[in-house]
C-alpha cells in the first residue's frame, strides 16, 4: 500500500436508496459473482481510454513512454485481490460522485422489479448488472471490505474504504502515480477468485477484447484484436460471438452480424450485431434508445462509447463498432452531430442495415422471424421518421391475419397477391391479442366470405399502419369503421326484416340510447351477432382511444355508430314486440343490454354491475314467460 499522509479520515453515509441497492446486489439479485471482475476491468479500461485520448489530442508528453495497462495481483494463500490501472484516477469529489451514489436514477426500482420476476435464464444477471451502471458495487459479492487508492492529475491522492453496509471513508494519502488501485480480501466462499487459472479464464471470457493489456501476476492474459479491421473471410464465429458479448454486455450469442469495409466518398469499417432479444431497458423504459448507438472509433481510438449520431433512433438496438479515419481525433459531440462525414456514414450504414434485414427476410426466414418478433415494433417507428427508406421498411412489415396461425406472418405483398378479384381494399383490425380479435363481431362478414383481415396486436401498429394509407394502390382500411361497402348476400336479404319492420326497431334503439351513440343503422357486416359498434369514417382507432384514456389524455370516449343485424333472431323478436307494444319494458332493457354487450366485447364497458343486474332481470322475465 502507498505511504500514508497524516490527514483526517472523513466518514460519509450512503443515501438511503444506495443502501438498499447494495443489499439487493450482494444478497438477492445476482447469482454470478465472477461478474465483479468484468466490471472492475471495464472501469479501468474507461480510465485508460481517457488518458490515451488526452495524449493523442492534446499532444501531452506526460507518461507518453509508459505502457497504459491493467495489472491484477492475487495471493491464493492470503486470498487477497488487487487490480490497478494507470488511467485518469479520481479526485475526492469524483470519488464521492462515482462511488457514493447510484449511477442511474430508477435503477433500484427496476432491479427490485426484476428480483420479483426473477428470470430463469442463465446469465440474465450478468446482462443487467452491466446495463444499469452498478458495476463497481458488484465487488461486495466477493468481499466484505474494499479499499480504493487513487489520484487524478492535479489532485492529491485519496483512499476510499467501505464495507458496503451504509458508510464509507475518504482520507488524503501520498500517491505518486496517477491511476487507481482497488484492493480487498476475498470472502471464504469466493476464494476461487484468488486462483490464477480461474481469474485468467474470467478475463478471457468477459474482457478479452479490452483495448489495453491486462497482466495477471506479470503475465499478459488478454488479446487486443480489432476484429472489424480483419477481412470478413478471416473472422471466426467463436471469436465474433465472444467479441459481441464483450461490447454488448449480453450473455447470449448474437442472432447475426454484418461486416462492412467501405472506401469511397467516406472510408470506414464496421462490425455490427443483431441481439437475439430486446434489452430489458428497451422494453420497459420509454425513449431507451435515444442515447444509444454503436461505438465510434477514429484511428483505433474510441471516441464515443454510445454514438447515437451513427444511426437513426429506430435502428439503435444494433450493436457494434464503426471506425473511420475521416474524422479528427479531437472530434467533439457538437462536431460529430454536424459533420458531413458523419451524415454520410449514417446514411450508408442505414442503407446497409436495411439491406441486411431484407437479406435475412429472403434467405434466413427463421432468423428474420426471431429478429422481427424482438425488434419489429422499434423498426416500425422508422416509417414515420425515415421517409428516405419508408418504402423499404413497408416491405419488411409482417402481420398475423385471419388466414395465418399464431406467430406466423404475412407481408402486404403476399396479402395483395391473395386478394379476391373484386376486393379493392386491404382490411385490418387492431386489438390487445389475437384471441380477442377473432371473437370481434366486425370480423363476421369477412370470415364468412373468406376475406383476409390483418390482425394488429402491436400497440405501435395503430399509430403507424394508418399512415401508410395505401399499398399497391389499394387503401388500408380498419374494419371497425362505418364506411365499408358490404356486398349484400341473397340469403341474408331473404332472411332479413323488411323496411317497414326494421325502421321501428331502429327508432326504438335511437330513442333508448339517445346521445350514447352517434347513430343506429342497419348492418351489412354482421352474420352471427345482433349488434356491433363501429367508428365513423374520421374516428380514431379504438386502440388509440384506449391508450389515450390510459394516459389520461382523453376523458370522454368518442361516440360510436351502433349497427344492428336485421337477420338476427333477437332483432326479429324485438321487431315483433314493437308491433305488439312499443312500451313493453323488456324492449328498452334488451336494447341497453345489447349496447352494453357490444361495449363489453370491445373492452370499454365500465358499469359491469348494471350490466349483470339487467341481464338477470331479462333472464327472470324470459324464464317467467317460459313457465307461463
Amino acid at each position: 500500500m502507498s505511504g500514508k499522509k497524516q490527514s483526517k479520515i472523513q466518514e460519509f453515509e450512503y443515501k438511503a436508496e444506495m443502501k438498499q441497492l447494495l443489499n439487493l446486489i450482494v444478497h438477492s439479485l445476482y447469482t454470478h459473482p465472477e461478474i465483479f471482475l468484468r466490471e472492475l476491468i471495464s472501469n479501468a479500461s474507461d480510465a485508460l481510454s481517457k488518458v490515451r485520448f488526452s495524449q493523442l489530442t492534446e499532444n501531452s508528453a506526460e507518461d507518453e513512454g509508459e505502457e497504459l495497462k491493467i495489472t491484477i495481483t492475487i495471493d491464493e494463500k492470503e486470498k487477497t485481490f488487487v487490480i490497478e490501472d494507470n488511467g485518469t484516477g479520481m479526485s475526492e469529489e469524483e470519488l464521492i460522485a462515482n462511488l457514493g451514489t447510484v449511477a442511474k436514477s430508477g435503477t433500484l426500482g427496476f432491479l427490485q422489479a426484476m428480483k420479483e420476476q426473477q428470470s430463469d435464464k442463465e446469465g440474465m444477471d450478468a446482462n443487467l448488472i452491466g446495463q444499469f451502471g452498478v458495476g463497481f458495487y458488484s465487488v461486495f459479492m466477493v468481499t466484505d471490505e474494499v479499499t480504493v487508492e487513487t489520484r487524478a492529475e492535479g489532485s492529491p491522492g485519496c483512499r476510499w474504504c467501505s464495507t458496503g453496509e451504509g458508510t464509507y471513508t475518504i482520507e488524503k494519502i501520498d500517491r505518486e502515480k496517477r491511476g487507481t488501485k482497488i484492493a480487498f480480501t476475498l470472502k471464504e466462499d469466493a476464494a476461487e477468485f484468488a486462483e490464477a487459472f480461474r481469474v485468467e479464464n474470467i478475463v478471457r471470457k468477459y474482457s478479452n477484447f479490452v483495448d489495453f493489456p491486462i497482466y495477471l501476476d506479470n503475465k499478459r492474459v488478454n488479446s487486443i484484436t480489432a476484429l472489424w479491421q480483419q477481412p470478413k473471410n478471416e473472422l471466426k464465429e467463436e471469436e465474433v460471438n465472444e467479441f459481441y458479448k464483450f461490447i454488448s454486455v449480453d450473455y447470449q450469442d448474437p442472432l447475426d452480424y454484418l461486416h462492412l469495409s467501405l472506401e469511397g466518398v467516406v472510408n470506414f469499417k464496421a462490425l455490427l450485431f443483431l441481439p437475439k432479444e430486446a434489452p430489458m431497458d428497451m422494453l420497459y423504459q420509454q425513449g431507451a434508445l435515444e442515447n444509444h448507438g454503436p461505438q465510434l472509433y477514429v484511428r483505433k481510438v474510441m471516441i464515443q462509447h454510445e454514438c447515437k449520431d451513427l444511426l437513426p433512433e429506430y435502428l439503435r438496438f444494433v450493436k457494434g463498432v464503426v471506425e473511420t479515419e475521416d474524422l479528427p481525433l479531437n472530434v467533439s459531440r457538437e462536431v460529430v452531430q454536424n459533420s458531413p462525414v458523419m451524415a454520410k456514414i449514417r446514411q450508408i450504414l442505414t442503407t446497409k442495415i436495411i439491406g441486411w434485414f431484407e437479406s435475412l427476410a429472403q434467405d434466413h426466414q427463421e432468423k428474420f422471424r426471431q429478429f422481427y418478433k424482438a425488434f419489429g415494433p422499434v423498426v416500425k417507428i422508422g416509417l414515420n421518421t425515415d421517409f428516405t427508406n419508408r418504402e423499404k421498411l413497408i416491405e419488411l412489415l409482417r402481420f398475423e391475419s385471419t388466414e395465418t396461425q399464431e406467430d406466423e406472418y404475412v407481408t402486404l405483398k403476399e396479402y395483395t397477391g391473395k386478394m379476391k378479384e373484386d376486393q379493392k381494399e386491404i382490411y385490418y383490425l387492431s386489438g390487445d391479442n389475437r384471441q380477442q380479435m377473432l371473437s370481434n363481431p366486425n370480423l363476421e362478414y369477412f370470415r364468412k366470405n373468406g376475406i383476409e383481415v390483418l390482425l394488429l396486436t402491436d400497440p405501435v401498429d395503430v399509430f403507424v399502419i394508418p399512415s401508410i394509407n395505401e399499398y399497391d394502390k389499394k387503401p388500408l382500411k380498419s374494419i371497425e369503421k362505418a364506411d365499408i361497402d358490404f356486398k349484400a348476400e341473397k340469403d341474408a336479404e331473404k332472411d332479413a326484416l323488411g323496411k317497414n319492420m326494421i325502421e321501428p326497431v331502429l327508432r326504438i334503439f335511437k330513442e333508448t340510447l339517445g346521445d350514447k351513440v352517434e347513430d343506429v343503422v342497419e348492418s351489412g357486416r354482421l352474420v352471427n351477432s345482433p349488434v356491433t359498434l363501429v367508428g365513423s369514417k374520421d374516428a380514431v382507432d379504438p386502440q388509440i382511444e384506449k391508450m389515450m384514456r390510459m394516459m389520461k389524455q382523453a376523458d370522454v370516449t368518442a361516440k360510436k355508430i351502433l349497427e344492428i343485424n336485421p337477420s338476427h333472431p333477437v332483432i326479429k323478436n324485438l321487431a315483433g314486440l314493437c308491433v305488439l307494444d312499443q312500451n313493453d319494458p323488456i324492449i328498452k332493457a334488451t336494447v341497453n343490454q345489447l349496447y352494453e354487450g357490444a361495449l363489453l366485447l370491445e373492452g370499454s364497458l365500465e358499469g359491469k354491475a348494471d350490466f349483470v343486474s339487467r341481464m338477470n332481470e331479462i333472464i327472470e322475465a324470459a324464464t317467467r314467460q317460459a313457465k307461463a
